[in-house]
């Protein structure tokens, strides 16, 4: 098969961490079989400097003609980049893994998959204020839920086939109870097995037994809360990679910032890169059947786990490595799969 991507390399650290991204990349298509066309895009801070705007026209376009879109962090234009582009792609679902790893300090283990709608709920940001009042819309449709729903299914699926629905439908009733329910229902057409957590429970949960669960369906907001929780939980947002998902359109990246304080120094962690592009391929089997990009899926989480616990690290989580170093360590985990 052949992908056609469109990356967009960021600022601060994230060239250093893409360029590392790349190579390992470049590496599973040759071992595996599969084809990569890669087009670079701007985007960010530098883009807005450059080209007057952190977002433009250009990069809109190479993204929607292509399989799979991939970025590095960027700066202080987050809102005028990313944020802006999942509403023109209608980037629904975001997709947050959390996984613990041997060699890196947790609160416990664990290994979930938080699925969040990104679009609706409190942050549709309509907001407004009526005399010494002020009123922000929490907005749920029918429409919204059985997509998610369905986004969190697909991912259940190939895992254990448990999803839990987070809500606060004890308080409200009306909103959180429809998400509850139409989420409930559009699930059980899967054969997923279903269960629910309110939000003040689910956030002690994943810290007591976070074992307890595996794909965590959520509305926006407790989304945006819980999964930095269950990133702490699992050692930081250094390994952390996240997936914008719509019907379309993707756009895979890392959750932490642009660290310009170390830009440019060869020690920027890289495996959140990394766990980018294993998202990147377990989404083109799970859409697009791909058996390679399976086998590469497997072989790479294999190997970054394999090199987290002989303790190939950056200075950020208490190793030694720099950006190059762990590369090239990854790399020859990956050539033992040739």
């Amino acid at each position: 098969m052949k992908y056609r991507i469109a990356w967009m390399k960021g600022d601060g650290i994230g060239p250093e961490i893409s360029d590392a991204a790349i190579r390992v990349l470049t590496l599973l298509g040759d071992i595996f079989g599969i084809n990569w066309e890669l087009n670079f895009y701007e985007m960010g801070d530098e883009a807005k400097k450059k080209l007057g705007t952190a977002l433009p026209e250009e990069t809109i376009k190479g993204i929607k003609s292509s399989d799979l879109a991939i970025k590095g962090p960027v700066g202080e234009t987050a809102f005028e980049s990313i944020v802006t582009l999942r509403l023109i792609l209608d980037l629904y679902a975001n997709i947050r893994p959390a996984k613990s790893y041997k060699g890196v300090p947790s609160v416990k283990p664990i290994d979930v998959i938080i699925v969040r709608e990104n679009t609706e709920d409190l942050y549709k940001g309509i907001e407004f204020k009526i005399n010494d009042t002020v009123v922000a819309l929490k907005i749920f449709s029918e429409k919204g839920i059985k997509r998610i729903a369905r986004i969190a299914a697909m991912y259940a699926l190939n895992r254990k086939k448990k999803v839990t629905i987070v809500h606060k439908a004890n308080v409200m009733r009306i909103t959180d109870g429809f998400f509850r329910d139409i989420s409930r229902q559009e699930l059980e057409k899967f054969g997923i097995n279903v269960d629910e957590k309110y939000v003040d429970a689910m956030s002690m949960a994943l810290i007591r037994n976070p074992q307890d669960f595996d794909v965590i369906l959520t509305p926006n907001v407790y989304g945006d809360i819980l999964s930095d929780e269950a990133a702490q939980v699992a050692g930081g947002l250094g390994f952390a990679a996240s997936a914008n998902i719509g019907d379309n359109y993707n756009l895979f990246e890392p959750v932490h910032g642009s660290a310009p304080d170390i830009a440019g120094k060869g020690i920027a962690n890289p495996y959140s890169m990394f766990n980018v592009i294993l998202m990147a391929l377990e989404y083109l089997y799970i859409k697009k059947n791909d058996v390679n990009a399976q086998r590469a899926s497997e072989a790479l989480g294999k190997s970054i786990e394999s090199c987290i616990s002989k303790g190939f690290l950056t200075p950020d989580v208490g190793g030694k490595f720099k950006t190059n170093d762990i590369t090239n360590y990854l790399e020859q985990e990956l050539k033992a799969y040739a």
